[in-house]
C-alpha cells in the first residue's frame, strides 16, 4: 500500500484553486462516505477552509450501517462540527440541507444587518470532498436536473465552477482532491474499497483478504447470506490450512475467499479457486451494498 502512486499532478492545481477561491464563500461543505468518514476526510480540508463555517454531509449512508453513521453525526456534534447524512440521489434531504445553510450562515446576515445591508445577500459555498465522493450527484439533485457530469470513476469534474441553485444560495463545485501522504494504512485500504482509488493501480486480492477479515470480525452474518456458506463449511475449508504455513495471511479469510469462489464459480482450469476474479466479485459487492449496510470504520 505504501508504494501506490496515487497522487496525479492535477490534484496540486486543484488544491490551489480551492485555496484561491475559499477567499470568495461564506461556507464549506465536505462531502464524505458514510461507510469511511475519516478515510474520506480530506486532512487539507479544514486548513484551506480557515475560519469559514463547515457543513459535514455523510454521502451513500444507504450503504452504510446506521448505528454507526449515527455515533458519526454525534462525534461531530460534540466537536462542535455540523453534520447530515444522506443519499445525493434522494432529494428527501434537500429541507435539512437548507435548514443547516440557515444556520451555518445565521452570524453572516447578523453582521450584514449591523453595517447596514438590508438586502439579503446570497450564501456562497464551496462544495468539495474526495474522488467519487457523489459532489455531483448531489449537486444535480440540489438543483433537481442534470447540470454537474456524474461517474463512477474519480475524476469526472475538472475545474471549479459556480452554480446557482437560487438567488439564495451559490454553490462553488471544485474537482475531488486527495492528498499527498497515507499517514494510515487503514485509511488506503478503506479508500480501495470504496472505489476512491484507480482499481488499476491496487492489489485487489489483498485488498479482497482485508476486506473478508474484517466482515468476517464485523458483520460475519452479511458473508453467509450473501454467499450462502454455513458454519459447518466455513470450520471443513479452515482446517485445510495448518498452522504457519500462510506466514501474514489470515488463514480464516483466505478459507472464506476459496468457498466463495467455488460457491459463485469462480474457478480455473484444475478446479482451483480465481482469486482474481472472486476479489473482483467480492469488492463489486461492497461496493454496490449486496452485502448489506456494511460500515468500515467506527469513530
Amino acid at each position: 500500500m505504501n508504494n501506490i502512486q496515487w497522487y496525479p499532478g492535477h490534484m496540486t492545481k486543484a488544491r490551489r484553486n480551492m485555496e484561491r477561491d475559499v477567499k470568495l464563500v461564506d461556507l464549506v461543505i465536505e462531502l464524505r462516505d458514510a461507510r469511511a468518514p475519516h478515510a474520506t476526510e480530506n486532512p487539507d480540508i479544514k486548513k484551506i477552509a480557515g475560519g469559514r463555517k463547515r457543513l459535514i454531509l455523510l454521502n451513500k449512508s444507504d450503504l452504510a450501517d446506521p448505528s454507526v453513521t449515527k455515533l458519526w453525526i454525534d462525534k461531530y456534534k460534540k466537536d462542535g462540527i455540523e453534520a447530515l447524512a444522506l443519499d445525493a440521489r434522494n432529494r428527501d434531504f434537500l429541507s435539512r440541507i437548507k435548514l443547516s445553510i440557515e444556520r451555518l450562515s445565521a452570524e453572516k446576515a447578523e453582521r450584514d444587518r449591523s453595517r447596514g445591508i438590508t438586502e439579503r445577500r446570497p450564501v456562497k459555498a464551496l462544495i468539495c470532498g474526495i474522488p467519487n465522493i457523489g459532489k455531483s450527484t448531489f449537486i444535480n439533485s440540489v438543483l433537481g436536473r442534470a447540470s454537474a457530469k456524474t461517474g463512477n470513476k474519480p475524476g469526472v469534474t475538472k475545474g471549479n465552477q459556480w452554480i446557482t441553485v437560487s438567488n439564495e444560495f451559490l454553490l462553488l463545485d471544485t474537482p475531488g482532491v486527495l492528498w499527498p501522504k497515507f499517514e494510515d494504512e487503514s485509511v488506503g485500504i478503506a479508500l480501495s474499497l470504496i472505489g476512491s482509488i484507480n482499481d488499476e493501480i491496487l492489489n485487489k486480492e489483498e485488498l479482497a483478504v482485508k476486506l473478508i477479515a474484517f466482515l468476517l470480525r464485523e458483520y460475519p452474518e452479511a458473508l453467509k447470506e450473501r454467499y450462502g456458506i454455513s458454519d459447518e463449511e466455513f470450520e471443513k475449508a479452515v482446517s485445510v490450512y495448518e498452522e504457519g504455513t500462510l506466514l501474514m495471511v489470515d488463514k480464516d479469510a483466505l478459507a472464506y475467499m476459496d468457498l466463495i469462489s467455488r460457491k459463485r464459480g469462480t474457478i480455473k482450469k484444475g478446479a482451483a479457486p480465481d482469486y482474481e476474479r472472486c476479489a473482483n466479485l467480492l469488492i463489486d459487492d461492497l461496493r454496490a451494498g449486496r452485502l448489506g449496510r456494511v460500515s468500515l470504520e467506527r469513530p
